[in-house]
């Protein structure tokens, strides 16, 4: 079935429907990594977007449902050159076709994702739909493109029900803000004992259960719009508690202490940018997802100062806050998918929690 990717400039792309074929307008938004499609399918960061995938074969391994970072994919839609029909791996028990049917995802294959990225890049981000619907006038289903917003995305994508994940050492409380599970993995494999918090928990509960330390998870969505969890999230950097954030954490933390955040012009997503690592000097490839960036000029060097650099357009990848115990990263040191240099990272927020009062 053919299949239509509009922009909501007015450009077209043509291809075969894959998955749902139901309608869908969101966000589009491309992914350099070149392995990993699933976990990126599957990664809370998307909610409210369509994946462009820039590596040109996806779907070659199959489904590996233990690779999944969350219990189901959270994109709008998906968008790939070629799509392999049949995967070969041992490990596969499903076709990424039926996965994106089972999960009424819509998608489209068989354009030129290069050309689409290149748009993406010189352009900007921008708003677009799949649909098999062939559209003769375009005015009507470009001005409810232009009308689309991702709102209310961390709140869909957060836990429900605070929930345990056992282990013999430190306490960490993790807010789960759209987390993907290695960021409890990597806690749990170094010993810790994770319990994982809905969004909208109140710090006064965290705080009431005396956790070793706190990480803040990744998330989707525009940063400044959570204002009731960021007024939280200030609470938390007032105690002495160890706290550990990640992408939509390290935003959320900034913007509590007084920084503000902007849209990156097409942003950073992918397993292959370096990041510097400003006290020692050493570059690390990193996973990134993200659209929004802390703004510099904005922060106070008496509350935070630059801890990472991002090598590509210099964009900041991290904070280490001024007499506190508290670090972030706007990068995925847990990768999955990606690259696993950041993950000492991890170590550093074990140490930290050692010497906790």
């Amino acid at each position: 079935m053919k299949a239509y990717l509009i922009l909501e400039d007015g450009t077209v792309f043509t291809g075969s429907s894959i998955g749902s074929d139901r309608e869908v307008i969101s966000e589009i938004v491309f992914n350099t990594s070149m392995t990993g499609y699933l976990e990126v399918l599957t990664d809370p960061s998307y909610a409210g977007q369509a994946v462009v995938m820039t590596y040109p074969l996806i779907g070659n391994y199959g489904i590996c449902p233990e690779d999944m970072e969350s219990s189901a994919p959270w994109p709008e839609g998906y968008i790939v050159r070629e799509l392999s029909q049949i995967p070969s791996n041992f490990r596969s028990q499903d076709t990424i076709q039926h996965f994106l049917k089972q999960y009424d995802i819509p998608g489209i294959c068989g354009i030129d994702t290069r050309a689409l990225t290149k748009r993406l890049r010189e352009k900007g981000t921008m708003n677009g739909m799949i649909t098999t619907k062939p559209y003769e006038d375009l005015s009507e289903p470009i001005a409810r493109m232009k009308s689309y917003r991702v709102t209310g995305v961390v709140e869909r994508t957060s836990t429900r029900e605070r929930y345990v994940l056992p282990g013999p050492g430190k306490q960490v409380a993790l807010l789960d803000l759209g987390a993907k599970r290695n960021i409890a993995r990597a806690l749990n494999e170094r010993g810790c004992q994770v319990t994982v918090y809905p969004a909208a928990t109140s710090a006064e509960e965290i705080l009431s259960a005396a956790p070793d330390g706190i990480m803040l998870s990744n998330g989707p969505g525009d940063p400044a719009e959570n204002t009731k969890i960021i007024q939280e999230i200030h609470k938390l950097y007032q105690s002495q508690i160890p706290i550990f954030a990640i992408c939509l954490g390290h935003q959320l933390m900034a913007l509590a202490t007084g920084a503000s955040t902007y849209k990156l012009k097409y942003g950073h997503r992918g397993g292959n940018h370096p990041v510097k690592d400003l006290e020692t000097g050493r570059v690390y490839i990193s996973s990134q997802n993200h659209g929004y960036a802390v703004d510099m000029s904005s922060l106070d060097p008496k509350v935070a100062v630059p801890a990472f650099v991002n090598v590509n357009d210099g964009t900041n990848e991290g904070l280490s806050y001024t007499g506190k115990k508290i670090f972030t990263v706007q990068f995925h040191p847990e990768a999955c998918p990606g690259p696993r240099d950041s993950g000492y990272l991890f170590d550093r927020f074990m140490k930290m929690m050692e010497v906790n009062p």
